[in-house]
């Protein structure tokens, strides 16, 4: 009969201290945060997907077509063509292309463009139900920017 009243008065001790906490909690500030209508803050250091960056003194990219970025990649998500026009020096950037759905965000196409044409995007939450909305035209993207 001890045990069982010992049993009785150990489950009770467990529940008053598990409601100890639970009420601790309850009255300590909210750390969580209500997703589609807060956003994360975003670090200073955030990298996104890759975009090409806007060459002022040109007017365009600043893409040679060296494909470096090509090779460096070990994921094969980037594709891209140039072509040489009439009185232009180099190669011209006529097509970007990002899968990102094999994007592993390594970084390594920035580091291996020797013209410095790339760099991370600032953009998050890029979750989508069908996988071209993940494939991204990078020369587009660049002409929308404002």
């Amino acid at each position: 009969m001890n045990a069982y009243f010992r049993d009785i008065a150990l489950g009770l001790w467990s529940l008053l201290a598990g409601m100890a906490i639970t009420i601790r909690y309850f009255f300590q500030p909210v750390v969580t945060l209500q997703y589609p209508h807060e956003a994360v803050p975003m670090t200073p250091r955030y990298r996104g997907h890759i975009d090409l960056v806007f060459d002022e003194r040109t007017g365009t990219n600043k893409c040679i077509v060296c494909n470096a970025c090509q090779k460096a990649c070990p994921s094969g998500c980037i594709s891209l063509d140039g072509e040489k026009r009439e009185g232009q020096k180099q190669k011209s950037l006529t097509r970007y292309e990002l899968d990102f759905t094999k994007c592993s965000l390594c970084g390594l196409c920035v580091e291996a463009c020797p013209t410095e044409a790339l760099m991370f995007s600032k953009d998050y939450n890029l979750a989508a139900f069908d996988e071209n909305d993940c494939r991204f035209d990078l020369i587009k993207r660049l002409e929308e920017r404002p």
